[in-house]
């Protein structure tokens, strides 16, 4: 199927819901959990993308953790932007400086290991595909054997110590997710990606995350998004053989 189709698809086949009461910072917060329950039929539990979309982009926000789509971890030092141009801009200004280590939106997909998966910056930060091919690789991870916990904590790293450190914090904040929370927040990206970094900043502005590069073993129990994907075509392997995930 075309990748162009298969987005499509997946925008049409979110849990379509008014989001007239919401802030507009909230609204682009729903946009991650959005584009997870369309991606959602193709494999995880909702709960479990809500929960993953949050351990690696969540922040506080109106009392509550909630995940932002146009989140970037730069070479281990987080980034939160209003829209989905500032954080364009910021990773091609990046990029063209010589970086090449960066995790982008809902799913924090890693561009050195699979850029070349993405026909573009903006393909990786559309929240739709995204969430696709975060899908598609916790499918992967989960035929591998065991739980979606264990699919999830090889997600982040095949190093046992580093991978369990990461479930620990999903599994916080998988627990305290109430199976209603946001729920009717659900709008369809096919709402919210006509407005996302247009309408009003959301609220805080950029913020940012410290760095975690002084000591090397805490930079790679804080990588975000070692997800080694390849093409979208059906069918298709997403693991690269002998491609690391990480560094």
């Amino acid at each position: 199927m075309p990748r162009a189709a298969l987005l499509a698809l997946l925008l049409i086949a979110a849990p379509s819901v008014s989001v007239a009461a919401q802030s507009p910072a909230a609204a682009t917060a729903a946009i991650c959990d959005a584009s997870a329950a369309g991606a959602a039929r193709g494999g995880p539990p909702i709960e479990i993308l809500r929960a993953l979309t949050r351990t690696e982009t969540g922040r506080r926000l109106e009392g509550a953790l909630r995940p932002w789509p146009w989140t970037v971890n730069m070479e281990g030092e987080g980034f939160w932007f209003d829209n989905r141009e500032e954080a364009l801009a910021f990773v091609r200004a990046r990029h063209k400086a010589g970086a090449r280590s960066f995790d982008i939106g809902c799913f924090q997909i890693n561009f050195r290991w699979h850029g070349e998966a993405f026909e573009s910056f903006e393909e990786m930060f559309d929240p739709a595909a995204n969430a696709a091919y975060a899908v598609r690789f916790l499918n992967e991870l989960k035929a591998e054997g065991g739980d979606w916990r264990v699919a999830v904590g090889k997600y982040h790293s095949r190093t046992p110590e580093f991978a369990n450190r990461y479930t620990k914090r999903f599994d916080s904040i998988l627990a305290s997710l109430d199976p209603a929370e946001d729920l009717p927040a659900l709008a369809a990206p096919r709402i919210l990606l006509a407005t996302a970094g247009d309408g009003p900043a959301s609220a805080g502005g950029l913020f940012v995350a410290g760095p975690a590069h002084g000591a090397p073993d805490r930079a790679r129990s804080n990588w975000r998004g070692g997800v080694a994907l390849s093409a979208l075509s059906a069918g298709a392997p997403l693991l690269r053989a002998g491609r690391p995930l990480f560094d």
